[in-house]
């Protein structure tokens, strides 16, 4: 299930970049979420053997594959609320 966590974050950011104004960085949110669906669906493939494609549990320390994905989702929102905070740099020919 994160790998479905993690698309659907994805679909409502790339909707929202259509949406909202572009000082809200959206595009850069929608491809670190498209990066990880990527990711995760890769794995899936690779480590698939058999039975349930998107798994509702897990062996690690969060047994529940949706609050996992969910979790997983945490560290990519605090990268692009850091990423807010910092300023476009615009280049300006007068510098040069």
């Amino acid at each position: 299930m994160w790998l479905a966590t993690t698309s659907i974050a994805a679909g409502c950011a790339t909707l929202a970049r259509f949406i909202l104004p572009k000082k809200y960085k959206l595009d850069f949110l929608a491809l670190m979420l498209w990066g990880a669906a990527a990711m995760i669906l890769v794995d899936h493939i690779f480590g698939y053997e058999g039975g349930e494609f998107l798994e509702k549990t897990t062996d690690g320390m969060i047994t529940n594959s949706t609050v996992l994905g969910l979790v997983m989702l945490v560290p990519v929102f605090i990268i692009w609320g850091v990423s807010l905070l910092i300023p476009r740099r615009t280049s300006h020919s007068a510098r040069e």
